[in-house]
């Protein structure tokens, strides 16, 4: 996240809105969050303002950009992932403290299209939850160093190959949200058998580093909502 320029560093507090501008925010907020969970986050904002009985310049005046009304929307959501993770992190047992990360993170994912866009890209360092995301990155990597000290988690498993986990459960919630809501939790346990240290065998390609990571994730969207 940027500094605070010295005019910025201590912000006078924000007045509340008046009644009715925060009647509109509320409803733009529970359209835009339907909306993002039905077609993800390039689902497009007009309709986020008819689906409110807004006018879109309404919208606009809340949320100039794009960005600024994904990041209201899933702050909440971010929270709970961050949460999730350092509970993980402070659990004894490191593999419980894994599948407990991996399985909330998929929870959070499961019929929310615009979530698992959210969760499978980097956004700029610029918008104000890109220190969530670092956050939780970091949370990850030492969830995974621990299970790995344990002796539970294969020894060739990298923080990065994580996101397969999202990339994946992605496809699989998308597909089968309406029909089967809770097979994910199948396809997260038969992925969380592979990564126990007593079935690893040697993988045919490397992991990703970490700069390929971010590249990928910046390709599936991560500048993208900046533009709309």
């Amino acid at each position: 996240m940027t500094m605070g320029s010295p005019s910025t560093e201590n912000p006078a507090p924000a007045r509340p809105l008046r009644r009715d501008a925060q009647r509109n925010r509320d409803a733009l907020l529970a359209s835009a969050r339907a909306c993002f969970a039905e077609h993800g986050l390039e689902a497009p904002l007009e309709q986020v303002a008819k689906r409110a009985g807004l006018a879109i310049g309404t919208l606009y005046r809340h949320f100039p950009a794009r960005l600024d009304l994904v990041q209201a929307v899933f702050a909440e959501k971010t929270a709970v992932w961050r949460a999730a993770g350092e509970k993980a992190v402070a659990m004894d047992d490191a593999w419980a403290g894994l599948c407990h990360f991996l399985e909330a993170m998929c929870e959070l994912q499961a019929g929310d299209r615009g979530f698992n866009d959210l969760a499978s890209m980097r956004l700029p360092e610029t918008a104000c939850l890109a220190g969530a995301q670092t956050r939780i990155h970091e949370l990850g990597v030492r969830i995974v160093e621990r299970a790995q000290e344990q002796g539970s988690l294969r020894p060739d498993l990298t923080p990065e190959d994580l996101a397969f986990v999202i990339w994946s459960h992605s496809r699989i919630t998308e597909a089968t949200h309406d029909i089967a809501p809770g097979v994910w939790r199948r396809h997260l346990h038969l992925l969380l058998d592979g990564f126990r240290a007593d079935r690893a065998r040697p993988l045919p390609e490397p992991p990703l580093t970490p700069a390929q990571l971010y590249r990928a994730m910046m390709r599936l969207g991560g500048s993208g909502i900046c533009s709309g």
